[in-house]
């Protein structure tokens, strides 16, 4: 059976299944739908208002940032213990502070009870985080 046809096959499943559940299907497989958001309602709270309880232990990643820098394949399989990479930054320049791959702050490194930690020395507004978003 090649893909397209499993497909069918499965798409067919699936359309059974929602027959049998009462959901018509009036328009065809292939064709979007979109989501009846229109009736969410907008309640007007903001800031303290919101109840942030829902989503503050979803996880996120958190990395922190000391450079960059291109380098071609070449080069790259020749680097070997000892090798040094140049770094688009200046020694002394604040570190990036990212959370999932946004900027969200910088900050200079700090050695405590010999580990390392960052101390952030600025911290970007959540306007414009949103801004560089778009």
């Amino acid at each position: 059976m090649s893909d397209s046809e499993n497909d069918d096959a499965v798409m067919d499943e699936w359309a059974s299944a929602m027959e049998e559940a009462g959901v018509a299907d009036s328009k065809s497989k292939n064709e979007v739908r979109h989501a009846g958001l229109s009736n969410l309602e907008d309640t007007g709270k903001r800031g303290e208002d919101v109840n942030l309880d829902v989503i503050l232990d979803i996880p996120v990643t958190m990395s922190m940032e000391i450079g960059q820098t291109k380098i071609s394949i070449r080069n790259l399989l020749q680097l070997n213990q000892g090798s040094v990479i140049e770094l688009d930054r200046l020694a002394g320049e604040p570190l990036d502070v990212l959370v999932n791959g946004t900027l969200i702050a910088h900050g200079e490194v700090v050695v405590v009870n010999e580990k390392f930690g960052i101390r952030l020395t600025d911290v970007i507004s959540p306007i414009e985080r949103v801004r560089k978003l778009q």
